[in-house]
């Protein structure tokens, strides 16, 4: 006796001679992109386009293991919105039966079961369809991805299987025949749809959460007996392996000794019809929970659901601080250094000349400032626990672009305004202000009036008034051409809203309002309302500098603290800031309207003496430059080659127009 041959699979597919054409009997969608999941899950868009026009078996309830569930099959079309499916039956008495019942509108949905599935965020962008399914599913609306489980014959321990599922859209399907209905109709009262359509857009709401909560709260558990339904609730999936979700339903089985409550087709119409009656839908749904007892209305309502990935920020407008960031000139050196030559003394000017005389050498003064680097940081901590805990999203991307966001936003902070801080709180971010040596960041707002001249206005002013002080004291600005105007918001509104005598706005725009004042742009600087006097900043930040080393730029830092079980992070930078051109920012302050408005006179100078002869006048100080002390009213004599500065200070309740005009150098040539 010859040994038995044993069965060889090759894995190849079936030839057929011939393959004739023919309407397909109905037609649907078997998955419909964008489809959000009561699970959270979404189908995307082209997850199964590598199956577009490939054929699957049509099988009724997802029955795999016995070959008479199998009624024909599908031919798939990839499309923009979904994967749609045309459905072809065959000649099996089970094929005719399904045939009939579609027909005659029985069964009405699809569902498709697929493995292979990968996800990024809960979204599914990959997978592979073996089969699409009639089913007997609700008339729940929405979709639905049931992960399948299966139990092991010998230990009865379940294991959930990751990349594959029964995916439902609740879509109903077509027919290609016209003659036939593609729904049943209702011919005794109004229709589900049409009670649907009379709810008020909270009452859908209501409906809509109604329906999500039914999904969410069924059991994964099924039990194993008949629901009367004619169909089992578990389906052998393989020998000695049990999927314990019942796929025919979206509900799904309630667990051992725990009552089932489902929101049927018939359940939502009663519902319905009693919120019409009742006039309440809340009140209809609570009569309905008490009359099916269920204990816990929360079951029909689900869990408020968050509108964004991550939690969102409550913080100041931030725009501004890429403008400020991105308008600074950067230099790859630190050490900030500018050298200015005073040639605004008389005795720099050229002279003419005269045969036979001496010539005189010209005199200017030169001044020197250097500014160096100062470290910024910002430093967080996350517990190892919480990292792990917080499942919704990556919490330590989250924190790391907090910490970036706040620190470019107290850079800007301080190249504009200074930080605020006081000079003796140990996290203040240097300012060597008014010094020509120093370290940090120098602030706009604080700068020597060599570099940011600062004007004066009363409190009081009105828009026009604050418009014609941009324009006149423009003959102290020379920095480079399209300067900011950086300013609060409610100045800018206070600007805008500038009505003339007939009522008509003054300026439509902020760009009308900036053309006005000769400006390129204004943006507005929430942080600039923590500085009470301060209305507005012209300057082009060109003109300002941040320079860092190699490695003193924006760096991220991350350690783990074993004692304390801690993640710490650190973003840092070591930079330092200056405006370098002199006088290329003005800086707007307002003042009480208490203060007097004075103009220092300027003291009167004898070049063939020597000899200074300083005024004596109400509410101003003068003051020698090199030792501070008071010289009102008293004449200085300056030696051979001496020079020498006099300045002024208003006195108390007074305040001048601005601090350009309020020194003065003196040289004795002789």
């Amino acid at each position: 006796m010859g040994e038995k041959a044993s069965p060889v699979v090759t894995g190849g597919s079936l030839q057929h001679e011939d393959k004739p054409t023919r309407k397909p009997d109905f037609s649907g969608w078997a998955t419909k992109a964008g489809l959000r999941c009561s699970d959270g899950r979404t189908i995307m868009p082209d997850a199964f386009k590598h199956q577009d026009k490939t054929t699957v078996p049509l099988v009724w309830q997802h029955g795999h293991a016995e070959a008479s569930n199998v009624l024909g099959h599908v031919e798939l079309d990839n499309r923009s919105d979904g994967v749609y499916c045309f459905g072809y039956f065959n000649h099996t008495d089970q094929g005719k039966n399904a045939k009939a019942l579609v027909s005659h509108g029985d069964i009405k949905s699809l569902s498709i079961f697929a493995n292979q599935l990968k996800e990024q965020v809960q979204n599914v962008i990959h997978g592979m369809i073996r089969e699409v399914s009639l089913v007997m599913a609700g008339a729940n609306p929405g979709a639905l991805i049931d992960n399948l489980e299966l139990a092991h014959a010998d230990t009865g321990e379940l294991t959930t299987i990751e990349d594959e599922a029964v995916i439902y859209t609740g879509l109903e399907l077509q027919h290609e025949d016209p003659k036939e209905p593609a729904e049943i109709e209702h011919t005794e009262g109004p229709t589900v749809q049409d009670v649907f359509d009379a709810m008020s857009a909270d009452q859908k709401n209501v409906v809509h959460y109604m329906v999500g909560a039914a999904l969410e709260g069924a059991s994964s558990e099924a039990t194993q007996s008949d629901d009367g339904s004619g169909l089992p609730n578990t389906i052998t999936h393989k020998e000695g392996q049990t999927m314990t979700r019942n796929v025919f339903e979206q509900t799904g089985g309630a667990k051992k000794d725990e009552a089932r409550h489902e929101l049927s087709h018939d359940d939502m119409k009663s519902i319905a019809a009693d919120a019409v009656r009742m006039g309440s839908l809340k009140e209809a749904v609570q009569s309905y929970a008490l009359a099916h007892g269920i204990n816990n209305i929360d079951l029909l309502f689900p869990d408020a659901k968050a509108l964004t990935s991550t939690p969102e920020w409550d913080t100041r407008r931030m725009e501004w601080v890429k403008s400020v960031l991105n308008g600074t000139r950067h230099s790859p050196f630190s050490r900030i250094k500018s050298l200015v030559a005073d040639l605004t003394f008389d005795d720099a000017r050229a002279k003419g000349y005269i045969t036979g005389t001496f010539k005189k050498e010209q005199f200017f003064g030169l001044v020197k400032r250097v500014t160096t680097p100062s470290t910024i940081y910002k430093k967080q901590k996350l517990d190892r626990d919480d990292i792990i805990d917080i499942t919704d999203f990556d919490v330590v991307m989250w924190m790391k672009g907090e910490m970036r966001l706040m620190l470019d936003e107290e850079l800007a902070r301080a190249v504009l305004i200074g930080d605020g801080r006081a000079i003796d709180d140990e996290d203040k971010i240097k300012d060597p202000a008014g010094a020509n040596e120093g370290a940090g960041i120098r602030s706009i707002a604080n700068d020597d009036d060599l570099y940011a001249a600062t004007i004066n206005l009363d409190m009081s002013a009105s828009p026009t008034d604050i418009v014609d002080a941009v324009l006149s004291n423009m003959q102290f600005y020379k920095g480079s051409g399209g300067a900011t105007f950086y300013t609060t918001l409610p100045t800018l509104t206070k600007l805008l809203l500038a009505r003339d005598t007939q009522g008509r706005r003054m300026y439509r725009t902020a760009s009308d309002l900036a053309s006005e004042m000769t400006i390129s742009n204004i943006v507005p600087v929430e942080v600039m309302e923590s500085v009470a006097d301060l209305v507005g900043i012209v300057v082009n930040l060109s003109d300002y500098t941040i320079g860092s080393d190699a490695g003193g730029d924006i760096a991220m830092f991350d350690d783990f603290d074993i004692d304390y079980n801690q993640y710490k992070y650190l973003i840092e930078t070591r930079v330092s800031g200056a405006l370098t051109k002199i006088r290329s920012a003005l800086v707007f302050k307002s003042v009480d309207d208490s203060s007097n408005l004075v103009a220092p006179t300027e003291p009167s100078f004898n070049v063939t003496t020597g000899a200074i002869t300083v005024p004596g006048q109400t509410g101003v100080s003068y003051k020698r430059a090199d030792t501070n002390a008071v010289v009102s009213g008293s004449t200085i004599n300056l030696a051979d080659g001496e020079t020498l500065k006099i300045y002024a200070t208003p006195t108390a309740g007074n305040h001048f127009a601005n601090n350009v005009q309020d020194e003065w150098t003196y040289t004795n040539p002789a």
